[in-house]
């Protein structure tokens, strides 16, 4: 029996853009040329339906998101030579060479959160992963609009053969008594960091990283006990699909992590630190007593210090 070959990367069937009024304009007229069907999207200029694609801009952002098995021909025959005039799509490997070079990414979640851990996660990929990715439409945590889809990012991560993954973070009451003893959150944001990327490299040793820049100064290398690594920061690292892919992972295992506190607190615990986070606070209180919050939030935040 033959064996089956395996199938390569899927075709891109999502694609965004941000496009100028003058692009935005001639994009309208050429849907409203061919026909193509309008239909309402919230807070969109236009939204046009085609052949097993959507064509949707939201004028205030200036964003173009196109939709669809047919995408890639239309970026390719439509997008690209008729509206933008710009040639760029399937070009990452060009521009950005070292987005596919054997390397580790790195970001976290939950810094900014006052229920629930700070998680930090390492990602080690190739250009196999990189490319898969790609073509697969894998976003940064903070361009994916719910909690359904950041875990449906991470199966496409985690999924991928080969990838090596690593998380490092610490329960409540733990990650408070580490505080403590850091008193500073770049510092236990660091000391997380090289914990995550020690393990990854364990796995797979590589001799770069890139880590999404939360400080300038070099915090995360004087925790490494690794020797002869080079570990760059830069801010955005997200758009390489390494670090994308390390923000998912985090994002989703922060969010594991808030619903079973909300599960143990018996009431759903909201993501952030504003309004929602100081009234669910409130409640919390209420129910289960002030000494009781280390099991659920980081004390440090000042909202606690004002309830």
């Amino acid at each position: 029996m033959p064996k089956k070959q395996a199938e390569g990367p899927k075709p891109k069937t999502m694609y965004t853009l941000v496009l100028d009024a003058l692009q935005a304009d001639r994009l309208q007229q050429w849907c409203l040329d061919r026909g193509w069907e309008l239909f309402r999207v919230q807070y969109a200029q236009f939204a046009f339906r085609g052949n097993d694609i959507n064509v949707v801009f939201y004028q205030k952002s200036g964003k173009l998101v196109i939709q669809g098995k047919n995408t890639e021909d239309f970026v390719c025959n439509v997008l690209e030579p008729e509206i933008t005039k710009e040639f760029k799509f399937g070009l990452e490997r060009l521009e950005h060479p070292e987005w596919f070079r054997p390397h580790a990414g790195m970001d976290e979640s939950g810094k900014g959160d006052l229920f629930g851990p700070l998680v930090a996660a390492c990602v080690i990929a190739d250009e196999f992963h990189v490319d898969f990715w790609l073509k697969n439409g894998l976003k940064e945590s903070k361009q994916v609009t719910s909690d359904a889809r950041v875990f449906k990012m991470e199966q496409l991560v985690r999924g991928t053969k080969g990838v090596v993954i690593e998380v490092a973070y610490a329960g409540m009451e733990k990650y408070n008594q580490l505080y403590s003893k850091f008193n500073n959150l770049n510092n236990l944001l660091a000391w997380f960091h090289a914990k995550a990327l020690e393990g990854a490299l364990k796995k797979r040793p590589v001799s770069e990283g890139l880590l999404d820049q939360f400080t300038t100064s070099k915090l995360v290398q004087r925790y490494l006990k690794i020797e002869n690594f080079n570990l760059q920061q830069q801010v955005r690292a997200e758009a390489d699909p390494v670090v994308a892919a390390a923000s998912i992972i985090a994002r989703a295992e922060y969010l594991r992590q808030l619903k079973r506190l909300s599960e143990q607190a018996d009431m759903p615990l909201p993501k952030g630190c504003g309004t929602q986070a100081k009234e669910a606070l409130q409640k919390l209180i209420a129910s289960q007593g002030r000494e009781a919050m280390s099991k659920f939030i980081k004390l440090h935040f000042k909202t606690f210090q004002e309830a």
